[in-house]
């Protein structure tokens, strides 16, 4: 089965929708996510990299448009596709890469590896390893925003095959009961590691699943960057006016496997090379020459000195220690001297 396919051809403008700065940031940001996950996905090849390791090659204007919607407090969550939501919100890469090399320089002090990042600085709050875990987490941590009236909400994101889970309908459920300020963001890739949304359910809309909660459901085309930043934008409105939760299902695509180690024989190079021509970094990078905002040159000037940016973070991963066994209790209690014996 093929996935869910959305019309992504970019409209006409006359000018740009946004200024210089907000197509630069998403241009930066987003080429940054893709340099640093080509670059993980070779070292992953070369046994650097090990364990688990799911690229978002394709997804990149997700996270981008997300976080210039955003405002400072607001909280993250994600599941384990979670290398480039960090990246976006100013976590050093250098820790970022380092966690993936497990190291005790990461941002997750090597414990967490590609599944569990973490930043509590950056408000990104994982990172989440058990298939839709961190959809009832958001919205706890959704309710602390709400206690302590904070004005700040939580952005919860998912894949489409948590969708499936009852974690996410009790979620929904509690989320509108309590009027949560909460944004459940569905990823759709259009496939749950190997198996496609048509196979799952006969709701192949996704957003119409909120809509069984009175929930506000958009579906927004997030192939585009301001396509995702207008849509959060827009949604962010109703949680912070005490109007509780709104669904949005971006529709996007993953270029790469669901893993490293998925083949992903279950789709069509068409169908991949269809996406691809709607790629999230070409479609910033054609506004940006369109609107004269930078030249060719600059751009891959500034090419290079991210993919300088990824190369530092890898020297700093390879260079930095593992974890000693003497630290295995660090981080586990809150009682930092809690008693215990090595051997």
């Amino acid at each position: 089965m093929a996935a869910t396919k959305t019309k992504t051809t970019p409209k006409k403008q006359s000018k740009a929708k946004y200024s210089k700065d907000m197509y630069m940031t998403w241009y930066r940001q987003m080429l940054l996510m893709r340099r640093f996950e080509e670059k993980a996905g070779q070292l992953y090849g070369q046994q650097k990299i090990r364990g688990f390791c799911h690229l978002y090659i394709g997804q990149e204007a997700c996270a981008a448009g997300s976080v210039s919607a955003l405002k400072k407090g607001d909280k993250y969550i994600t599941a384990y596709r979670d290398h480039a939501h960090p990246l976006a919100l100013g976590s050093d890469p250098k820790e970022v890469m380092a966690e993936l090399f497990a190291k005790k320089t990461g941002l997750s002090k090597g414990r967490g590896g590609s599944m569990h990042m973490f930043d509590k600085e950056h408000h990104f709050y994982g990172g989440h390893g058990i298939v839709g875990g961190q959809i009832p987490l958001g919205a706890g941590i959704a309710f602390a925003e709400k206690y302590n009236k904070t004005n700040n909400l939580c952005i919860t994101y998912l894949g489409d095959g948590a969708a499936r889970q009852g974690a996410f309908h009790e979620t929904l459920n509690l989320a509108m009961l309590l009027r949560l300020p909460v944004l459940f963001v569905i990823e759709n890739n259009g496939y749950a590691m190997g198996t496609s949304v048509a196979r799952t359910s006969n709701v192949t809309d996704l957003a119409e699943l909120g809509k069984a909660y009175e929930m506000p459901s958009v579906v927004v085309d997030a192939m585009n960057v301001e396509n995702v930043h207008q849509a959060v934008t827009e949604a962010a409105k109703t949680p912070r006016s005490n109007k509780g939760p709104v669904l949005l299902e971006f529709r996007t695509y993953r270029y790469k496997g669901h893993s490293m180690s998925d083949p992903a024989k279950y789709r069509t190079k068409e169908e991949v090379e269809e996406y691809k021509s709607h790629d999230p970094i070409q479609q910033t990078k054609n506004a940006i020459l369109k609107n004269k905002f930078a030249s060719e040159k600059e751009l891959s000037t500034l090419d290079e000195e991210i993919k300088g940016i990824v190369a530092d973070s890898v020297k700093f991963a390879e260079e930095s220690d593992m974890p000693g066994a003497e630290d295995a209790y660090q981080y586990v209690y809150a009682q930092e001297d809690y008693p215990f014996e090595m051997g």
